[in-house]
C-alpha cells in the first residue's frame, strides 16, 4: 500500500517550526519536524520526504551543508531554504547548488503553500535503488558509485553476503544514463548448470529438448539497461569463456540460432568471494576478472558502518508495517543501544531479519530489546557497550548503563560514544544533563 511522502520540516525555532507545521497540514500535508541537520539526515534514513523545508542558521551543520549532503545522498528530494533577507544572495548561490528554491523570512502562509505546491514530490517513501547511508564510510563508497554511474564501464561489487550489494547496483542504475532502461539482476548461483547458458543467451525453438518456443536471454532483456551478474564466482568455466566473448564483441548468439544479436547494455557484476584469490586457485578465468574489474567497489559490512544501523533498522520498519501488519512502531533508546553493538554478521539481510521478528513479537509500539532477540555471546568483533539484560530492571536503568559503557569504552569521548549507542550528539548530550541532574555522571571524564 503506498501513501503520500511526508515533508521534513528542519527549524531550530520551535514556534516558527509549530506554525509551519500548522499551516502545512491544515492543508493536507503530512509533517515530519526535526530542530536540527543532524536529525533530518536520521529522518531522511528512515523515510524518504516529498519535500525537505529547512531553515539556513541553525545550530551544528547549517541548511547549506544539509543541502549539499541531500543532493549528494538522495538527489531526487527537492530542497527549499528558508533564509533571512539578507543572505538572499547565499540563498541564490544554493539554488545553483540544487535547492529547489528558498523563501525571504518572514514569509505569509500564502507563499509558503505555493512554494511547497510547485516543488512537492508525491513519490514513493523509499524508491527502489535507494541506498541508505549516514556512515563516513558509506557516504564516501556512494560518492564513488555515483561518480562511475555516469560512465559505461564495468563495475565489480565485492563484500559478504548481505550488505547491499545489488541495492548498490540499483543506486548506480538508477543515477546513470540508462535509468530508463530495464535493470536485470541473475543470481549465477541459482541457476542449474544445465539451464544457465539458456538463460543468459536465450535460445531458439527446437534448440533443445522442450523448447517448444523462442525465448531472448537475460542479456537481450537488459537490452537499453543494465545486468548485475550476481554470484559470478559461481558461473562455471565452461560458461565462462562464452561469457567472455559476449562481453568483447557485445553481441549474443542464441542457442540454437544462426545469427547474433548486437547487445546495448552495462555490465554490472557482484561476488562475496575473493575473485582475485579463485583466478589464482585456477577457478575463475584470469581475462574474464580484467573484463569485469574495470571499476572495483567494495561495500563494507554492517559493523564497519555503524552509524548506518539505526538509519536501516527505522528503515525496516517502514518498509516491514504492511508485511507484518503494524504501522507507527519505533525502537527504545536501550533497543537501538542494542542494535548498534551487534556486530551483525548477516549485514544488512539479519538486520532486516531482526526487525521484522522485533515487530511481530513486541506487544506494543515500542521495541524493546528483549524483542530482538539477539545473541548475547560476543560474536568476535568489538566488546558490546549494551550491558547484560536482567529481569525486573527498567528500560531507563539499561539505557544509563548502555550510555556509560559506551561513553567508558569511548574514554568519554562523546562523538564516539554517540556512534556506539546509534544515536546523535545532540540527543546524547540531552541524556547526559539529565543524567547530570541525578547526578549519575562525571562530567570531569568526558570529551
Amino acid at each position: 500500500m503506498s501513501h503520500k511522502p511526508k515533508i521534513l520540516v528542519v527549524e531550530d525555532d520551535a514556534q516558527l517550526r509549530e506554525a509551519i507545521a500548522d499551516s502545512l497540514m491544515l492543508n493536507g500535508y503530512a509533517v515530519t519536524q526535526v530542530a536540527c541537520a543532524e536529525a533530518a539526515l536520521e529522518a531522511l534514513g528512515s523515510e524518504l520526504p516529498g519535500l525537505v523545508l529547512t531553515d539556513v542558521q541553525m545550530p551544528g551543520a547549517d541548511g547549506h551543508a544539509l543541502l549539499e549532503n541531500i543532493k549528494t545522498l538522495y538527489p531526487s528530494v527537492p530542497v527549499v531554504l528558508m533564509t533571512a533577507y539578507g543572505e538572499i544572495d547565499r540563498a541564490v548561490e544554493a539554488m545553483r547548488a540544487g535547492a529547489a528554491d528558498y523563501l525571504a523570512k518572514p514569509f505569509a502562509p500564502e507563499r509558503l503553500l505555493a512554494v511547497v505546491a510547485r516543488h512537492y514530490r508525491a513519490h514513493e517513501a523509499v524508491p527502489e535503488g535507494q541506498f541508505i547511508a549516514r556512515d563516513p564510510a558509506t557516504l564516501s563508497l556512494l560518492a564513488l558509485a555515483r561518480r562511475v554511474a555516469v560512465t559505461d564501464a564495468s563495475v565489480l561489487l565485492t563484500g559478504e553476503s548481505g550488505v547491499g550489494k545489488e541495492m548498490l547496483a540499483r543506486f548506480i542504475h538508477r543515477h546513470s544514463v540508462r535509468a530508463s532502461g530495464p535493470f536485470v539482476a541473475v543470481n549465477c548461483a541459482a541457476i542449474p548448470d544445465s539451464l544457465i547458458e539458456a538463460t543468459l543467451f536465450g535460445y531458439e525453438k527446437g534448440a533443445f529438448t522442450g523448447a517448444t518456443a523462442a525465448q531472448a536471454g537475460k542479456f537481450e532483456q537488459a537490452q537499453g539497461g543494465v545486468i548485475l551478474l550476481d554470484e559470478i564466482a559461481e558461473l562455471p568455466l565452461t560458461l565462462q569463456a562464452k561469457l567472455l566473448r559476449v562481453l568483447q564483441e557485445r553481441e549474443v548468439e542464441r542457442l540454437g540460432g544462426r545469427g547474433v544479436i548486437a547487445l546495448d547494455l552495462r555490465v554490472l557484476a557482484a561476488t562475496n568471494c575473493d575473485l582475485a584469490a579463485q583466478v589464482r586457485a585456477g577457478r575463475f578465468r584470469e581475462d574474464l576478472y580484467y573484463r569485469l574489474n574495470v571499476f572495483p567497489l567494495e561495500i563494507p559490512p554492517l559493523r564497519a558502518r555503524r552509524q548506518d544501523i539505526v538509519p536501516l533498522a527505522q528503515h525496516c520498519l517502514h518498509k516491514y508495517a504492511d508485511t507484518v501488519g503494524r504501522r507507527g512502531m519505533s525502537f527504545s533508546p536501550a533497543a537501538l543501544a542494542a542494535l548498534s553493538a551487534y556486530d551483525w554478521p548477516g549485514n544488512v539481510r539479519e538486520l532486516g531479519n531482526v526487525v521484522q521478528r522485533a515487530m511481530i513479537l513486541a506487544p506494543g509500539a515500542v521495541i524493546e530489546p528483549e524483542h530482538l532477540m539477539l545473541p548475547r555471546a560476543a560474536t568476535g568483533g568489538a566488546p558490546s557497550p549494551l550491558p547484560q539484560l536482567v529481569e525486573g530492571r527498567s528500560i531507563k536503568d539499561m539505557e544509563r548503563e548502555a550510555i556509560l559503557a559506551a561513553l567508558a569504552q569511548s574514554r568519554g569521548s562523546r562523538k564516539k560514544a554517540a556512534d556506539l549507542l546509534g544515536m546523535s550528539e545532540r540527543t546524547l548530550r540531552y541524556k547526559l544533563a539529565r543524567l547530570r541532574e541525578k547526578g549519575e555522571l562525571d562530567t570531569d571524564k568526558l570529551l
